[in-house]
């Protein structure tokens, strides 16, 4: 038997002083008295779930890979993350795409991995495959991806597919976006606020689960409200403005917003209109991430620091660390069909645990990420809060849904 104890231990949903006690991976008791390791009033949380990585390998792993995403990941207190089925070569589209990625990750993880499938146009026959062989979810676009192997789906297409695992969905218009110019004023002028809150209204009507991804704006965020989706949002989202952006390695989709929008988000979390944080780690080579906002890759690394980047803005807003544990373990796990096993401390429960020093600081330097490439738009920044420890009570694994 294995034990740790803190004062401040997220559990049942408070902080409380608490001893853990697990086996063979899993909690057997949560009480009191001594424990093999005492980590005093350090803040202990659920392993964090990240449901939202690209890790991009077979076929990109030049961009990242399975070994340096999940050492980024584990280095971040997170403790399983769940796989987009882009960029990678294959494609988790197909019953071989999968088994490419399985082969793939095999022998070179640091975390626990689950997969997401994915729709592509002429992809439907191999939704039941996929489903029966454990796949989280489908993702699916409704623009452009930014890779040719992954195209966009007309909704039409999505309609009557009555999945019964979640579809995720990029949600911009297709016809509310516009050619994207050099700068990032002319960028952000090319996906507007309004083409994520037409996209929202439109796949509410589908009639599969549908989970918004990467939401960026206040239009996503009332248009959630008022429909039959959930949604997500990521830390760049809730730490930057329009104004923050000095370069390329800012560059994503949908676009870093003003700052009545990022409040938004923050008023949507706080609302559960938005029920977590996920990462949308996205990460290139820096050589695609240089030239002009027309032309470079639209994605920010950020695996390492969703915590941190978090709770830097959360301190401020007077949220606690149940809520935060909330938004980046238990949502996340839910929405993958793992929260039977992750995102929460209870008995039954694996023993994943991030051990986090709130009151400390995080200083980026994106050459001492594990991330596979340096490039990070948080160059430089010191956030509140360190990961002082991840544990993961078993060795890393590969997942299925529940």
């Amino acid at each position: 038997m294995q034990s740790l104890r803190s004062n401040r231990v997220v559990v049942g949903g408070e902080v409380r002083p608490a001893t853990v006690r697990w086996v063979d991976g899993v909690v057997v008791d949560i009480g009191g008295g001594q424990a093999d390791r005492d980590f005093g009033d350090l803040v202990i949380l659920p392993g964090l779930v990240d449901s939202h990585v690209h890790v991009n390998e077979p076929g990109r792993s030049d961009w990242e890979g399975f070994e340096t995403a999940t050492r980024a990941a584990l280095a971040g207190g997170t403790t399983t993350i769940v796989d987009m089925p882009l960029n990678s070569v294959p494609p988790t589209t197909t019953l071989s795409g999968l088994d490419a990625k399985l082969a793939a990750a095999r022998g070179k993880l640091a975390v626990d991995v689950a997969f997401w499938g994915g729709i592509v146009p002429g992809s439907s026959g191999e939704i039941g495959g996929l489903v029966e062989r454990g796949v989280c979810g489908f993702k699916t676009f409704l623009t452009d991806s930014g890779v040719p192997e992954f195209p966009p789906t007309p909704i039409e297409d999505l309609d009557g597919l009555a999945l019964g695992v979640p579809l995720l969905v990029h949600a911009e218009a297709d016809d509310h976006l516009g050619e994207p110019g050099a700068t990032y004023s002319e960028y952000l002028a090319s996906r507007p606020p309004r083409a994520e809150g037409v996209a929202i209204e439109r796949v509410a009507l589908l009639d599969s689960p549908v989970h918004i991804l990467h939401v960026s704006s206040g239009d996503g965020v009332d248009a959630i409200a008022s429909g039959k989706v959930t949604g997500e949002t990521c830390p760049h989202y809730l730490i930057f403005t329009d104004q923050d952006v000095t370069g390329t390695e800012f560059k994503c989709a949908p676009p870093i917003r003003e700052k009545a929008h990022r409040e938004a988000l923050w008023d949507g979390l706080i609302s559960e209109t938005l029920s977590m944080v996920v990462s949308d780690h996205s990460p290139s080579p820096p050589g695609m991430k240089t030239g002009d906002f027309a032309t470079s890759w639209g994605g920010i690394s950020s695996l390492q620091l969703r915590l941190p980047v978090t709770w830097t803005g959360a301190a401020d807003r007077g949220v606690g660390f149940e809520q935060l544990g909330w938004w980046l373990a238990h949502s996340p796990a839910r929405l993958a069909g793992l929260a039977d096993r992750k995102g929460s401390i209870e008995v039954g429960k694996d023993a994943d645990f991030v051990v986090f020093d709130p009151d400390d600081e995080t200083v980026v330097r994106g050459r001492q990420l594990h991330h596979r490439h340096p490039i990070t738009p948080y160059e430089g920044m010191r956030l509140r809060g360190r990961v002082v420890d991840t544990i993961l009570g078993s060795p890393a694994r590969m997942l299925e849904r529940t």
